[in-house]
């Protein structure tokens, strides 16, 4: 028997999980003393742990075997140079995009009133919010110099991952400078370990369902339907940003940039985002947009093999948006203002944290919590948003593989290339 996609599954559980809240509210107790309610939290908070404990093994052996990898095949040279700057210059402009419509739209607040306790949220505490509100313009050099360890063992154990992702960032980077027999080994042991917490990540997530479950049944339970409008809100705003940056930034980029035609493009590349959107993997989708781009994009094997591998390791647009909506959201939902340094904080984990993505469906669950452990938002308000992730996720992978290719395209265009969409 074929199994059910995952996102299926997901789905499925989410509208069990309102179904079971509605049938047994908060307080309700069953034969036998069984309290559904106190099962509803069991199972959502156990799958919350489960996605905390990947977080920081999953986040070193990405980002080391990613960074130590592209470094020790291929050199850092003028390609390098130039892939690597399009990808955080479109990662950036991105997390730019969802910073400016939550901050308009404003999703987590309802008539001026944040929808935080009405979601099944706890009130945050004075303390909480008089550190989060406290962060300025000032800030910032605090921000730089805590990117900076002074123990990065202390950092993982403490769940710091700002300065956890630079010092993986700077390890990965000096591995390159080893000599071949060192540079194997090291290479060998963050390979291995990345692909064992990939494991490890897999078997979390096929748990999804459960604690979605869970999670959306103890949420129903405690507030009814009242918690959907400002999700709806929500969703709506990280589609709006993906739309904007997807169909307008870059295609501009790729008009002005790489001179060639964003619609033509387009067209070459739409199976690929049709699979990415059905895969939730920019990974799964990788050899197919190598193919399209080379076959049928006329971009040369060369820029190809390069731009395109990197660009599935560390370059995730649509993640990184989604990251920064979301904690954006969440902060809102607690009724916590953040000023223009925890912003400017959640702008920095966001760029860093979509690096070290894996490109795995609902790898964006274990990196929003990254950001949310950054800024010093609890890790309850992962909560709210799981319902509607598999929806976004299939979003934000396509908007991951189509800055892909416009990457190549514009790589490709500045190596001299001219037959490209001909």
């Amino acid at each position: 028997m074929k199994r059910t996609n995952l996102h299926w599954q997901i789905l499925t559980a989410l509208a069990l999980g309102v179904g079971a809240g509605l049938i047994w509210p908060e307080g309700t107790r069953l034969p036998g003393g069984i309290h559904p309610f106190a099962v509803f939290d069991f199972l959502g908070t156990t799958f919350l742990r489960a996605l905390k404990m990947v977080i920081v093994p999953l986040l070193a052996g990405s980002i080391i075997s990613g960074v130590a990898g592209v470094g020790a095949s291929r050199g850092l040279g003028r390609m390098f140079g130039k892939t690597f700057g399009w990808y955080i210059t479109t990662s950036l402009m991105a997390i730019l995009m969802g910073l400016i419509l939550v901050n308009l739209v404003q999703p987590g607040l309802s008539n001026g009133v944040a929808v935080g306790q009405r979601m099944g949220l706890t009130e945050a505490s004075p303390e909480l919010a008089a550190k989060l509100e406290g962060h300025s313009a000032g800030d910032i050099v605090m921000i730089l110099q805590r990117m900076i360890p002074s123990n990065p063992v202390a950092a993982a154990a403490d769940g710091q991952m700002l300065p956890l992702i630079f010092f993986c960032l700077l390890l990965g980077i000096a591995i390159t400078g080893l000599p071949n027999n060192q540079k194997s080994a090291q290479l060998g042991f963050w390979e291995s370990l990345f692909a064992a917490m990939m494991k490890i990540t897999g078997w979390v997530i096929a748990t999804a369902p459960i604690g979605i479950f869970g999670l959306m049944a103890k949420t129903t339970a405690g507030s009814g339907f009242a918690a959907f409008a400002p999700l709806a809100r929500y969703g709506l705003t990280v589609l709006g940003a993906l739309i904007l940056h997807a169909a307008i930034v870059l295609p501009l980029l790729l008009r002005f940039g790489g001179r060639v035609s964003p619609l033509r493009h387009a067209k070459v590349m739409a199976p690929v985002l049709l699979t990415a959107f059905s895969t939730r993997s920019s990974s799964a989708t990788l050899p197919l947009t190598m193919n399209t781009i080379e076959k049928n994009a006329g971009v040369s094997n060369r820029v190809t093999s390069f731009v395109l591998p990197l660009g599935a390791t560390i370059n995730m647009d649509g993640t990184a948006l989604y990251e920064c909506v979301a904690a954006m959201f969440i902060a809102q939902a607690y009724g916590i203002e953040l000023g223009f340094g925890a912003q400017l904080l959640i702008v920095f984990t966001a760029l860093l944290a979509s690096i070290g993505a894996a490109g795995i469906p609902a790898a964006g669950l274990v990196m929003i919590s990254v950001i949310l452990e950054a800024v010093g938002l609890p890790l309850e308000g992962l909560a709210m948003i799981l319902a509607i992730d598999p929806i976004l996720d299939m979003c934000r992978t396509a908007v991951n593989v189509w800055s892909d290719s416009c990457g190549a395209v514009f790589v490709a265009r500045s190596e001299g290339e001219s037959e490209i969409l001909k």
